[in-house]
Order: structure tokens, then C-alpha cells, then sequence
């Protein structure tokens, strides 16, 4: 029976901690005369005491995640591109792995009906989606979709992806359902013809703001102008009257003058 003399990380940290606290000790030769170093030594001692808790609760593998669409419309005869991506902080794995599961409308139980693995594709050659599935993605750039070709009503269901990038392999898997239609779906036309209107409602909106500011615009610079060319003719045509007022006063009131003198004459005379 052969014994495993290589101390495992708690029990070497533990060594660790003992000597420092035998080097701290008063008796110790290397602590005398030294009583300020007893607080780095404290401090040291809760730094391994931590390094040594990180140590021992750091999982080995971490959590990935996987990535589907969240509903997918397709029309009778159509083909349809199901995606699956995944995330995970390890380079990719060339055990990376790839499962595809599918759940019928109004059934309980779902069925495997592609597998990835060892860099190669394994098809379901018995299920309802055989000869009709086809395998588009690339593992390499962590891309695991699957193609279906000519989609039936019968092919309405969850389609549920999960993927593994050992050491991640941890996570749970995604779904995706698939609704296949006649033709385009009255809701869905509905959504995309009100999104349209709405988008050139807003253009004509803003063309037509757009055009009524350069009109305002243009009619307040011509009404300026006029007023501007207005004022100068009325001050030349309001001099002239002046000037004629200038003129024609004096003779009136010579006239006034004289009048008067005559009354005053004819008053005298009498």
C-alpha cells in the first residue's frame, strides 16, 4: 500500500500558519526585540487564511449559457433555420457537443432528434424529421443550428438546444417553438403594416414641419422688407405736404392781417 506524501493545499497552508505563528512567538529568536511585528504578522495571517477559503470553494468548471430564439414562423413548404449559440468564458472545447430536442404540440414527452459530438453530426434517421434535417452550424464559432426543410403543420412544436463546452458544463438548455402558417399570419401582417405606417407618418410629419418653417420664414423676411420700403415712401410723401403747409401759411395769415386792419378802419370811420 503505497502512501501519498504530497500535502494537499489546506494542509500545506496549514504548515504555513504554524511556522509563522512559532516565528511570532515571544521565545522565538527572530520575534525578540520585534513587538511591531506581531500586527503584519496578523494581517499575513488572514491573507493566507482567505487565499486558502478562495482555494478550496472555487469550482472547477463554470456555467454556460445557451442561446435560442424565442418563437420562429414558418410558411407550409418553407424551410427554417433553427439557431443555438452558447456562452461560456472557456476557449472553445474540441469535446464541444451539441443536442437538439424535439416536443410536439400537445404532447408531454420530447424526442432526441440531433446530437453533436466529437466533431461529428448524427442526424435522426427515424423521427419525423428524417431526410428533412440538416446541420448549419459551426461548432468552431460556437454556432450549433439546425435546418429544416419543407415544414409541415405537423411540425409545430418546442425545439429545445443544449450545449456543453467541458470543462463548462453546467447550464441549462434552451427553447425555441415553431409555428408553421398557410400564409402570413393576419396578427403578424397587421403589426408589420402598422409599424410601416406609422415610420412614413413620422416622415411626412416632419417634411411637412420642414416646409411650413421655410414658409413661415420666407413671409416674415418679405413682410419685414415691405414694412422697410413702406416707411421710406411715406416719408417722402409726408415731407412734401409739410413743406406745402410751410409755404401756404404765411400768405393766410397776411390775409388775416389785412382783414383785420380793414375792419378796424371801417370801426373808425364810423
Amino acid at each position: 500500500m503505497s502512501l501519498d506524501l504530497t500535502p494537499s493545499i489546506p494542509s500545506f497552508l496549514l504548515h504555513s500558519l504554524s511556522l509563522l505563528f512559532i516565528s511570532g512567538a515571544p521565545g522565538h529568536s527572530g520575534s525578540s526585540g520585534c513587538p511591531r511585528g506581531r500586527p503584519i504578522l496578523a494581517m499575513l495571517t488572514l491573507l493566507v487564511l482567505t487565499a486558502a477559503l478562495l482555494l478550496t470553494a472555487a469550482p472547477q468548471s463554470e456555467a454556460i449559457v445557451v442561446y435560442t430564439g424565442w418563437e420562429r414562423h414558418a410558411l407550409v413548404g418553407s424551410d427554417v433555420r433553427l439557431s443555438c449559440s452558447f456562452f461560456s468564458w472557456r476557449w472553445t472545447s474540441d469535446d464541444v457537443t451539441f443536442s437538439w430536442n424535439y416536443r410536439p404540440d400537445g404532447a408531454k414527452d420530447s424526442i432526441s432528434i440531433f446530437h453533436y459530438t466529437g466533431g461529428a453530426p448524427y442526424l435522426d434517421n427515424k423521427g419525423p424529421f428524417r431526410e428533412r434535417l440538416e446541420f448549419v452550424g459551426n461548432p468552431s464559432r460556437r454556432d450549433g443550428s439546425i435546418l429544416i426543410r419543407n415544414v409541415d403543420f405537423n411540425d409545430n412544436g418546442t425545439f429545445t438546444c443544449d450545449a456543453k463546452n467541458p470543462p463548462d458544463i453546467v447550464g441549462r438548455p434552451s427553447s425555441v417553438r415553431l409555428l408553421v402558417f398557410e400564409k402570413v399570419p393576419i396578427q403578424a401582417g397587421v403589426i408589420t403594416g402598422a409599424i410601416i405606417g406609422v415610420v412614413l407618418g413620422l416622415l411626412i410629419l416632419v417634411v411637412a414641419i420642414y416646409y411650413l418653417m421655410r414658409f413661415l420664414v420666407a413671409r416674415r423676411v418679405f413682410t419685414l422688407s415691405m414694412s422697410k420700403h413702406g416707411k421710406k415712401g411715406k416719408g417722402k410723401e409726408g415731407s412734401q405736404p409739410r413743406q406745402a403747409s410751410v409755404l401756404v401759411d404765411p400768405a393766410k395769415q397776411k390775409a388775416a392781417a389785412s382783414e383785420k386792419k380793414k375792419q378796424e378802419s371801417r370801426k373808425e370811420k364810423k
